[in-house]
């Protein structure tokens, strides 16, 4: 039983794949029937009988003849449902009892039906329904409420139902697939695009750490250098602070790398984010580089957004950063945190000279700083400060645009 199904499954794979072979097999089994169902009288003296005439020469033409269009019923569904319709209306008006011939005319509206529009259904269908009906009413000996006549008209009714059915599921499962395969490209441009701000997220925070660390030890060793021969004692201080800057910078990019790894790497550390609250260590790292920075915050007794929260911290860290590289060795900074309303205010000034790598859009520090506040749906101003220095300033909202609220 299960050979047998297997058999018929891929036998009508076949056929679906090869058009051509599937309607020359269903021209076949529509010639067999017709010319079987010729051999039965309806009105023979005890009911229908089976084998009491037999089909006329002219009868078997017409029926090879509308057999042979189904073959083409694909190409040009109106011009079978045509030529079937003419030969079925030749049968009718000059046999009696008629061959069914009208079942080719049947099997071509079912065609015509499917591959149309509703409205060309509707109009074709009651054409061909009235024009085979009359035909086998008026030219027919058998009364107009005979079986036959019903059964042309109601066979007739049916094809052009079912074709209409079938073109309306067919219209509604290729809707459903347009669909998924529409859905299925904007999840992988979803996918794509978080991608991608995944990795924007991870550049800016690789950059923060690199050119925060780097500068420090930068400018410590620099300090070494100069007094190692007249002040040992600090030409060690200042190699201990690019010690402890290094060790800082190898320790963000664990962290940072780690979230990299795959689900069966070696665990990555666990150290929270950096955020405000480790601002007075950032301070101090800046402050034995050499810049003096002063702090004044009014934010106490808030709980920020982690998105928030390290966002502000690392403002604060490449502003800094660019402070210490480019403003100059006499020049001071100045930081403020400041809640205002609904949002969180954060600036940082510096009384150096203008850097040539500092203004307004120059640069990737700035740039990052500029992603991650218009990322949280804030605003970022830079720009020098009348008589002399840099200005960065950010206002960060407090309402994420991921609903996180505090």
């Amino acid at each position: 039983m299960t050979s047998l199904a297997t058999g018929f499954a891929r036998t009508q794979r076949w056929l679906r794949a090869y058009p051509p072979a599937l309607d020359g097999a269903l021209a076949a089994a529509v010639l067999i029937c017709m010319v079987v169902g010729s051999f039965a009288d309806p009105n023979g003296p005890h009911g229908p009988e089976f084998g009491s005439r037999t089909p006329e020469l002219r009868s078997v033409v017409l029926m090879v003849l509308a057999a042979g269009a189904l073959v083409f019923r694909r190409r040009n569904p109106l011009a079978v449902l045509v030529l079937t319709g003419v030969v079925s209306v030749a049968e009718l008006v000059t046999g009696d009892p008629p061959a069914p011939v009208a079942m080719s005319a049947v099997i071509a509206l079912y065609t015509v039906a499917s591959r149309t529009d509703r409205p060309t259904t509707w109009r074709v269908g009651l054409l061909t329904m009235a024009v085979l009906t009359g035909a086998a009413v008026f030219f027919g000996s058998a009364p107009w409420y005979s079986q036959e006549n019903l059964g042309i008209f109601a066979w007739t009714g049916m094809a052009a139902a079912a074709g209409d059915a079938v073109r309306s599921r067919r219209a509604f499962v290729d809707a459903i697939r347009e669909r998924a395969e529409r859905a299925e490209r904007t999840r992988e441009e979803e996918a794509r695009r978080r991608v991608a701000e995944e990795r924007l997220r991870i550049a800016r925070d690789l950059h923060d750490v690199v050119a925060h660390h780097i500068a420090l030890v930068n400018v410590q060793a620099g300090v070494a250098a100069h007094v190692m021969d007249k002040r040992p004692d600090q030409a060690k201080e200042a190699l201990a602070h690019v010690r402890e800057a290094s060790r800082s910078a190898l320790n963000e990019l664990r962290a940072t790398v780690g979230l990299l790894r795959q689900s069966g790497d070696p665990e990555a550390p666990t150290e929270p984010a950096p955020g405000l609250e480790v601002l007075d260590e950032l301070v101090i790292t800046f402050r034995q580089a050499g810049l003096p920075v002063e702090v004044a915050r009014a934010d106490e007794g808030i709980r920020l957004p982690a998105a928030v929260d390290l966002a502000a911290y690392r403002i604060i860290q490449e502003a800094l950063t660019n402070a210490q590289k480019h403003a100059g060795h006499d020049a001071k900074a100045e930081v403020s945190v400041i809640r205002v309303g609904p949002t969180l205010e954060v600036t940082v000034l510096d009384n150096g000279a203008q850097p040539t790598g500092q203004t307004a859009g120059g640069g990737h520090g700035l740039l990052g700083m500029r992603e991650r506040v218009t990322a949280l749906g804030g605003t970022l101003t830079t720009g020098p400060r009348y008589g002399g220095g840099f200005r960065v300033q950010a206002i960060l909202p407090l309402k994420t645009r991921t609903g996180e609220d505090r």
